[in-house]
């Protein structure tokens, strides 16, 4: 019963900021302007995929898919942030501590699959246009997307359940802004073994299957690419996958560097907070203007809902 009592940890106290003095001062509003540009933007994204019809594919289906993650995962870290620039007290209690590692190890999971089953339907959009109506089915695409979401709950289940295995004997100082795996093994003083090992397989299996999975999509994608006779063709194919081409080049390598940097002999925590803030709050504010920017259909959308707002505002302005 004592030595209970003695692991036990009621709440943590984040650290990640603790080199920034008056950190509440400095990136409260900045914070807030990401957090609001991230949700608005997401939002508008889903949105327009909902109203207009022409968006009704698979593509811009599990993109609706990607700018929820997005939202989610933003608003499982920034509004405890802010929060705690309010309060000005860089604490979290130990179960929303082990809520918050649930939610973003599940999301961020989440993301992973839908990124390489976005791949998978550019594969056959462009590969295999003949059968593209059979292979990308709304029931597929439906079965894909729980499968996804169901994919990243039982990772983020199985690393949750192992974190509230973990004794900290009264340590209670995180040495980031957030609850994560990684740093919850740093201060813990109980074995840790099964945890690494646990991360190691998560490693291959959601992050890396992913991500080979989305390599040998795009192979080939370029094969089929490159036997186009015409430049026009050619250029046509590849601007269908550009946008998700960068997203993925941003979340993979956000991930590699957030995940492997421990492994690489960085421990500064200057270092583990950028690549962090990176990582859950600047990917998924780009995520929307990458595609918002660079996609012809979405822009297209955005300027007919904008046109028939307008023109209902005008109309009942003159009645």
């Amino acid at each position: 019963m004592g030595m209970k009592n003695e692991t036990q940890v009621v709440e943590f106290v984040f650290l990640g900021f603790s080199g920034i003095p008056n950190s509440h001062l400095y990136l409260f509003l900045p914070f807030l302007a990401i957090y609001l540009v991230t949700v608005l933007g997401n939002l508008m994204i889903f949105t327009l995929i909902q109203l207009d019809s022409s968006l009704h594919t698979p593509m811009y289906y599990f993109l609706s898919h990607l700018s929820c993650l997005d939202i989610c995962i933003s608003s499982v870290t920034v509004p405890k942030i802010l929060v705690n620039f309010l309060r000005q007290r860089q604490t979290i209690s130990y179960n929303q501590c082990m809520a918050q590692l649930f939610f973003l190890i599940s999301f961020t999971g989440t993301e992973g699959v839908v990124l390489a089953i976005m791949a998978y339907d550019r594969y056959a959009a462009i590969c295999k246009p003949l059968h593209y109506s059979h292979l990308m089915s709304t029931k597929v695409c439906s079965m894909l997307a729980l499968a996804a979401w169901v994919w990243g709950a039982l990772d983020s289940a199985l690393h949750a359940a192992l974190s509230t295995m973990l004794s900290f004997c009264g340590v209670n100082q995180i040495h980031h802004f957030l609850c994560d795996v990684p740093p919850l093994l740093k201060i813990a003083c109980s074995d840790t073994r099964i945890n690494e090992i646990a991360i190691r397989i998560a490693s291959y299996f959601v992050g890396g299957a992913p991500l080979l999975f989305i390599i040998l999509s795009y192979s080939l994608i370029l094969r089929s690419i490159l036997k186009i006779r015409s430049t026009t063709g050619k250029c046509k194919a590849f601007s269908t996958c550009a946008s998700h081409l960068i997203v993925v080049v941003i979340y993979y390598g956000d991930g590699l560097l957030n995940y492997n940097r421990s492994s690489a002999g960085d421990d500064s925590l200057g270092t583990a907070t950028l690549v962090s803030i990176m990582y859950c709050m600047i990917s998924p504010m780009l995520n929307p203007l990458i595609y918002s920017l660079r996609n012809k259909e979405v822009k297209g959308a955005l300027k007919k809902v904008l046109g028939s707002c307008m023109k209902t505002t005008h109309h009942h302005t003159k009645s």
